[in-house]
């Protein structure tokens, strides 16, 4: 039985292992011939083992015993005249372009965003944001030439659409990837090309699985806390993540455009510590403010108290002041007397 993306062709940066190389292979197993490249070097500001000419080749390796083709090539994503060489070789062979997997990714811990380095930001936001536009600016014209659409899939990650502590350059790149996406979405939607993204939590992969991760992570135990998935487990497989990309490229997700989709464990449905919600009616000395129309507290606009639908003892109420005028916050959030809602 054909596959859901048989006669397709798809090009995959990052391609040499961990979520790209799952990628390239899940793809082929729907039917479609592979453009793979990635870097193949350790970058300067990287702290772990990044990808070798024979992980590629061993990307290769599995695409071809899948019995299907792959373009495979040495490309650093931030080269465009790299790039565009790949996009083009991968056209001379296969003669059309349906898919693009903009994938590559680092990762880097930091202190706090006003330490880094400007090599460590530039590395960060050169490979992540700026690579994937790049891949994405090669490919593109291609796909609109075709006339027969296409789907375009940005490896974003749950830190691009929430603030994570000690990954700055990481989460500013990967927000980046979030808005690059929703604005390609917009544009190339007359074009009948989808763009989307997944949001992976933590990922079993190289660029996690290794002894500077477990190090930095074993000194800030806390943060391992923090970024625990809700369902019981440590790390989703690269797999789970290119099942999610294979439905998103797929004639099943046809309309799907501009999503951000999850492959997170949960985690996004946590909330950080500092930001639980606290019950008016337990809090030990909070204070709100309020006035005849219902402005709650110093950081809160106006709302007025026919929009309330809730119980008023179920809103969040920030804790900065005494218990006593928690009490008088409820009391002037009362709708009066007769009146509706």
């Amino acid at each position: 039985m054909a596959g859901r993306l048989e006669g397709k062709v798809a090009l995959i940066s990052g391609a040499a292992r961990g979520q790209g190389r799952s990628h390239a292979v899940r793809l082929a197993e729907e039917g479609a011939d592979i453009i793979a490249f990635d870097v193949c070097r350790q970058l300067d500001t990287v702290p772990y083992p990044m990808s070798t000419p024979d992980d590629l080749a061993e990307t290769v390796r599995q695409v071809e015993e899948l019995d299907r083709r792959i373009v495979a090539m040495e490309a650093d994503v931030r080269d465009s005249a790299a790039v565009q060489a790949v996009v083009d070789a991968g056209l001379y062979t296969f003669e059309r372009l349906d898919i693009v997997c903009a994938n590559a990714g680092i990762l880097r811990f930091v202190e706090n965003v006003w330490s880094v380095t400007d090599a460590e930001w530039d590395e960060m936001i050169g490979v992540c944001p700026t690579g994937a536009w790049k891949t994405i600016r090669a490919a593109v014209p291609a796909m609109i030439a075709s006339g027969h659409g296409g789907s375009i899939v940005l490896t974003s990650s749950t830190a691009g659409i929430k603030g994570m502590t000690n990954i700055g350059p990481y989460t500013t790149a990967k927000h980046g990837i979030v808005g690059l996406m929703r604005t390609l979405a917009v544009d190339l939607a007359p074009h009948s090309i989808r763009v989307n993204t997944v949001l992976p939590t933590g990922v079993s992969s190289p660029m996690i699985v290794n002894d500077y991760v477990d190090e930095f992570l074993g000194a800030h135990p806390d943060l391992s806390v923090n970024w625990a998935n809700l369902m019981p487990v440590d790390q989703v497989e690269p797999r789970d993540v290119s099942n999610a990309v294979a439905y998103l490229c797929s004639d099943e997700a046809r309309y799907v455009t501009g999503a951000t989709f999850p492959v997170d464990g949960g985690v996004l449905l946590k909330q950080a510590p500092w930001s639980e919600p606290l019950r008016v009616e337990e809090q030990v000395g909070a204070e709100c403010e309020a006035d005849e129309v219902g402005h709650v507290g110093p950081d809160r606009g106006p709302v007025g108290v026919d929009e309330f639908e809730e119980p008023v003892a179920s809103l969040n109420v920030r804790p900065w002041g005494g218990g006593a005028e928690a009490a008088r916050c409820l009391d002037a959030l009362q709708p009066p007397t007769g009146s509706s809602g």
